[in-house]
């Protein structure tokens, strides 16, 4: 089956920014753009082993008249033909079951939040709690539109980490844009990093894709993000120790979201790769 990614619209134009990230990471990458539009303002995610309730803010239910008439031409400018989802199971009348049956969701760096806080560095607690359950990578696009012309992985040597390479040489293969490694050398990890490769098997995949492998070993953490390309996908997992752990539910996060305006697509801890399909 193709791959799909799933994208609940604002109609507002933070919400039109967005929409316009997912429509061109879906253009690129192959991808089906599937949209929700959402009439309330909570719905529940029950993923393998644990149900996320996601509550939105009341921006998400703003001008409901000209929603899916907006959200279909956004989709379409950018080049895309978009599927609509209506719900049709609820838990409780007003409580909504969206399925997680896809391979990609987007979403802002808060969903219940108001949007004053999305330039602020943060993630807000829903989007976290779907990247910590959810088996799809969550793409969290940046906060204006902007396209991306290469992939920056971020590595610190675990397992997870891994896994966020794995899908960067694939989206490497889908899109041909180049792709490069980065890592924050830590002393205590300086050995696990070759072997983490070795052991994934992909020392080959990277000898003939990657573009370039920046290893820091001195300067900050905050310092080296300079290096990382601003019109660059960036990709990371969620947890695993060392620079990678502490990006997503520490303050490197914090620091990295407040640093770099970066579009970003997390691997969380539950997340399995699958056989997909590309729109070609």
């Amino acid at each position: 089956m193709y791959a799909r990614l799933l994208h609940v619209f604002r109609n507002t134009p933070l919400g039109r920014e967005t929409l316009l990230q997912s429509v061109y990471f879906c253009r690129v990458v192959g991808v089906q753009l599937v949209i929700y539009v959402p009439e309330f303002t909570k719905f529940l995610m029950y993923f393998e082993n644990e149900v996320v309730q996601v509550d939105l803010d009341n921006s998400y239910l703003k001008w409901p008249q000209t929603a899916v008439e907006h959200a279909g031409a956004i989709a379409e400018q950018g080049g895309v033909a978009p599927e609509f989802f209506k719900p049709k199971e609820f838990t409780a009348s007003t409580l909504p079951d969206v399925p997680t049956n896809f391979d990609f969701m987007s979403c802002p760096r808060s969903m219940s939040d108001l949007s004053s806080r999305v330039g602020l560095g943060h993630i807000g607690p829903r989007v976290r709690h779907i990247v910590r359950a959810a088996h799809f990578p969550v793409l969290i696009p940046s906060a204006v539109y902007k396209e991306w012309h290469s992939i920056a992985v971020f590595f610190g040597g675990s397992a997870n980490a891994a896994r966020a390479l794995k899908l960067g040489l694939r989206i490497h293969e889908a899109t041909g844009l180049p792709i490069d490694i980065f890592t924050q050398m830590e002393k205590d990890f300086q050995h696990t990093y070759e072997q983490v490769i070795h052991d994934e098997n992909i020392k080959e995949d990277l000898e003939n894709n990657i573009r370039e492998w920046y290893r820091f070993e001195t300067g900050s953490f905050e310092e080296n993000l300079y290096e990382v390309p601003h019109d660059a996908l960036v990709i990371l997992g969620a947890y695993g120790h060392g620079v990678v752990r502490e990006i997503l539910f520490g303050s490197k996060m914090e620091l990295i979201q407040s640093t770099i305006a970066n579009s970003l697509l997390i691997v969380g801890p539950k997340y399995k790769a699958v056989g997909w399909r590309w729109r070609r």
